[in-house]
């Protein structure tokens, strides 16, 4: 067995509300609410959800860009759940970040040479010509034209600009990747180009990824394993083959419901379609017991009284649902 890369047990990421004219704390955005899991070395951990559920901000909690509520995060054996910010900065070059927007993450005034090389003048001490070298290198990898590395981001279109976002986090030979909805602003044409770059770029460097995104065909495509959150909290975290096929949560069955059928003469023998009623509660103040029992199909009396445990109901197979507390 692999040994994990990644460990985050019961992650918390509270924002405050204040109000009132002292300003005082009357509650908090439950954002990322009790979140444990696992990432083993070289694999990828798919992260699904609705919009709103916490999915980003718990992937930039993992890395650190928040000073987070509570829990523990364990990236290659160093906990750095309580470290501040000037001790982790040792640590960034071994955990990186692509960001979903490819053109608000990139300096508009730096070209793609000083954007990419940034990270070497921070992290390293190499000399110039050495740092435009190990640019060029980078821009051969992820498919840039090292021609064009005096241009600037506006010059170039989506999928190039993602290209040099990813370029930027490869810069600093990292272990652990963060994947936030990098292909969310892409065409359609170009969303599988870069995928594809990013499986590449695993098999040759041996990178292991949390991939965050709400296209569950993409992530099916993409992931080793997937967690499914909701309202702040993993419902359910499973081998890919296991959650598409046998999903144990209420939540997950509708979200698989949604993904439509590409071939016609399969779309017959698609599980039939759930529609959930209501709106998803405010994370400032989910309900009590289950976050879903508000809008679940299959909701019990005691659902409404008692938050499920996020237990292990078969090997490998994680959910929390009363429904199989007796499994």
């Amino acid at each position: 067995m692999t040994k994990p890369l990644v460990k985050v047990r019961d992650l918390k990421m509270h924002f405050p509300i204040y109000a009132g004219l002292l300003r005082r704390q009357v509650g908090a955005v439950k954002a990322v609410d009790g979140v444990s899991f696992d990432i083993l070395e070289g694999e990828t951990l798919g992260l699904v959800g609705e919009s709103g559920c916490g999915k980003s901000t718990c992937g930039r909690a993992v890395l650190r860009l928040y000073d987070i509520t509570g829990g523990e995060i364990t990236i290659d054996g160093r906990a750095i759940g309580a470290e501040d910010q000037r001790s982790l900065r040792a640590m960034r070059p071994t955990m990186q970040m692509v960001f979903q927007d490819p053109q608000a993450c990139l300096n508009p005034r730096m070209t793609v040479g000083a954007i990419i090389g940034e990270p070497l003048m921070e992290h390293t001490g190499l000399s110039g010509a050495e740092r435009t070298d190990r640019v060029r290198e980078l821009m051969d990898q992820v498919g840039l034209n090292r021609a064009f590395i005096n241009r600037y981001p506006h010059e170039f279109s989506g999928g190039q600009r993602q290209r040099i976002g990813i370029a930027r986090a490869l810069a600093l030979n990292p272990k652990f990747i963060v994947c936030d909805e990098p292909i969310a602003a892409l065409d359609v044409s170009i969303q599988a180009q870069v995928v594809n770059l990013l499986e590449e770029l695993q098999d040759s460097l041996g990178l292991t990824y949390l991939f965050i995104s709400h296209d569950l065909s993409m992530v099916r495509h993409i992931a080793d394993r997937v967690a499914v959150m909701y309202l702040g909290k993993v419902v359910e975290l499973a081998p890919r083959d296991a959650l598409y096929g046998e999903p144990l949560h209420p939540y997950t069955e509708a979200l698989l419901s949604a993904v439509p059928e590409p071939d016609p003469a399969m779309a017959g023998n698609k599980r039939q379609r759930i529609v959930l009623q209501g709106d998803v509660p405010s994370p400032a103040n989910p309900p009590q017991g289950c976050n879903f029992c508000t809008r679940c199909p299959k909701v019990m009396d005691i659902c409404r009284k008692i938050d499920p445990d996020f237990h292990e109901v078969k090997p490998g197979h994680w959910a929390a649902c009363h429904l199989h507390d007796l499994d």
